[in-house]
């Protein structure tokens, strides 16, 4: 309430005077005042425009001295009761106080001292909303369509990129698209830029623990503050795509489309020199493309998301091809033939420039070592001896490779320009893949992979059985339903002493009755054993391992394995007390 006695809330402003300020239903302004000339019998002196009065020039209202008393006997103190009606003081009666006669009113002053209660208790009357947290991001991302449920069209991106600028062009792209290997190249790639000296931006899916893994800058993911900063900054816009879309027959964005123009904001303020961008799925239509990549990689291509991609090998080539576009330079790991074939036939198409693993890069010595394993690698511009990855398998250095020749085509080495090699040999050595044959503790050694298909459940058994020799190692199971469960469990037939069959955290997961099942005709009965949770899993699989231990062995020559998805890799780092990373 005001000391003309109205309430604001009550009175919406309008602009009735034609002179372009904002007044209420009864003709005052924002501070209460009448019109200039709309003075009205009765108004208290303190509602009228000191314009409106000549005797007061200069925006003062003298008022007739009485019983002689003048400006310095003002009382600023008052009753609460009596602030409430400007017209009531004191006495009782209408007009001022007569503490006040004889005083020069200054009404600015004396509306905000009326009114500073109002703007203190403003809060209270209208509580500011909670601020978001991470809790609250991903529960409002959770509530949309996840990422297993594709709708193949990069309009909805398109236009959220257009709403905040376009993030996506303000640094150059390393896009990695396949079927398997692509985090880990991503994270080699991270790597070696960061160590030649460039700022960059890293985007990965799916995330082991914390979906702030996904975001990372300089090869760290952002806190949880940044991530609920930057999805505050582009929500609104999230809003009105999602309108137009609905409006016209279509669907809101994805919690996959949210995240990636997320992590195209988050660079293009750090700022960054240049950002790996890892696909989600496919390539043509994911909605990372978006961006138009300088580099494009694609790494090993299997049969994988077939609902999505085609049922044969070229056909989801073709769709992974889709990253490759004119004034790009395209890496390209070792393929079966016929998915090289589809994406030669796109680098053909597209008019760009090509590098094949095998033919103009390749690995060309490996030993192991200890903590991973020694390399020679042929690049585009050279040699590079003397690379030492901490990451085990035969896949890996493969990765390495892909990831060599995607950095130096960034920078534009080739015959006779190589690459400092000081710097790639810190990047390698730098250079980490979490959830990747991962160890996690010792006595007994446990292990986490996130194979999660036939071709990388290979993958791992070719490396347990080449570079690892436990007397006994378990395999601790937990696979999504929808995928090649079958194909995985027969691609580790040969791999583990026992098996225990468990869920891990995702709704996805095969119920641990089904999953036995297959289980028991690839493995044996006598191999299986089953646990409702994670954590049973992995203590019932250490005590199988450490139970048939070698007399005097004890746990040293043991091991578990926990592997089948990408989830079940995360939940055993949550377990063994390990931080995102």
């Amino acid at each position: 309430m005001t000391s003309g006695g109205w309430d604001e809330e009550q009175a919406p402003f309008v602009n009735d005077d034609q002179s372009g300020v904002e007044r209420d239903a009864f003709g005052r302004d924002d501070r209460g005042r009448r019109a200039k000339g709309d003075i009205q019998p009765g108004d208290n002196p303190d509602d009228v425009n000191p314009e409106d009065r000549p005797e007061a020039p200069g925006g003062g209202t003298p008022i007739p001295s009485i019983d002689g008393q003048d400006s310095d006997d003002q009382d600023d103190d008052q009753d609460d009761d009596d602030v409430g009606d400007g017209r009531r003081r004191g006495n009782g009666q209408g007009g001022p106080e007569p503490a006040l006669v004889g005083a020069v009113i200054d009404n600015d002053a004396e509306i905000a001292a009326a009114t500073a209660d109002l703007d203190e208790d403003a809060g209270m009357i209208v509580p500011d909303s909670p601020p978001l947290s991470l809790t609250a991001v991903e529960e409002l991302l959770n509530s949309r369509r996840p990422e297993t449920q594709i709708s193949p069209t990069t309009a909805r991106m398109t236009a959220l990129m257009d709403l905040i600028g376009n993030p996506q062009r303000a640094y150059p792209v390393i896009q990695i698209a396949g079927t398997n290997g692509k985090t880990s190249t991503a994270r080699m790639i991270d790597s070696l830029l960061t160590r030649v000296g460039l700022r960059t931006g890293r985007f990965t899916s799916p995330h082991l623990q914390s979906v702030t893994e996904r975001i990372s800058l300089d090869g760290v993911p952002i806190d949880e503050e940044q991530y609920v900063s930057i999805y505050s900054d582009i929500a609104p816009y999230v809003d009105l795509v999602d309108a137009a879309s609905m409006q016209d027959g279509g669907i809101a964005l994805s919690k996959f489309e949210i995240l990636t123009a997320m992590a195209f904001a988050a660079f293009a303020d750090a700022p960054v020199d240049v950002a790996v961008i890892e696909v989600g799925l496919g390539g043509t239509w994911d909605s990372t493309n978006v961006a138009d990549a300088k580099v494009a990689v694609i790494t090993p291509i299997g049969l994988d998301h077939m609902e999505f991609l085609g049922d044969t090998v070229a056909e989801i080539a073709t769709v992974k091809a889709g990253i490759i576009k004119q004034e790009a330079v395209a890496i390209l790991a070792l393929q079966p033939a016929e998915a090289m074939d589809s994406l030669l036939r796109r680098t053909v198409e597209v008019d760009v420039a090509v590098a094949r693993q095998g033919s103009e890069f390749d690995v060309l010595e490996r030993s192991f070592a200890v903590g991973g394993q020694r390399l020679t690698l042929q690049g585009l511009g050279g040699v590079y001896d003397d690379i030492f990855l901490p990451l085990a398998g035969e896949h890996q250095a493969r990765n390495a490779s892909v990831a060599l020749a995607a950095v130096e085509a960034f920078f534009g080495a080739g015959a006779g320009r190589q690459l400092d090699v000081a710097s790639i040999q810190d990047g390698f050595a730098a250079a980490s893949s979490p959830g990747r044959l991962e160890r996690v503790r010792t006595s007994p050694t446990i292990l986490i992979d996130a194979a999660h298909n036939p071709d990388g459940a290979t993958a791992l058994a070719v490396a347990l059985a080449a570079e690892f020799s436990f007397s006994r190692l378990v395999g601790v199971l937990a696979v999504m339903k929808d995928k090649d469960v079958a194909g995985i469990l027969t691609a580790l037939a040969d791999s583990f002493d026992d098996v225990v069959v468990t869920t891990n955290s995702s709704p996805r997961s095969m119920a641990v009755d089904d999953l036995r099942d297959l289980a028991v005709e690839i493995f044996g009965e006598e191999k299986v054993h089953t646990a409702a949770r994670m954590d049973q899993a992995i203590a019932l699989a250490v005590d199988l391992a450490e139970g048939f231990a070698e007399p005097g062995e004890g746990a040293a020559g043991t091991g578990v394995m926990i592997t089948g998805s990408v989830v079940s890799a995360g939940d055993g780092r949550a377990l063994a007390g390990l931080q995102p990373a």
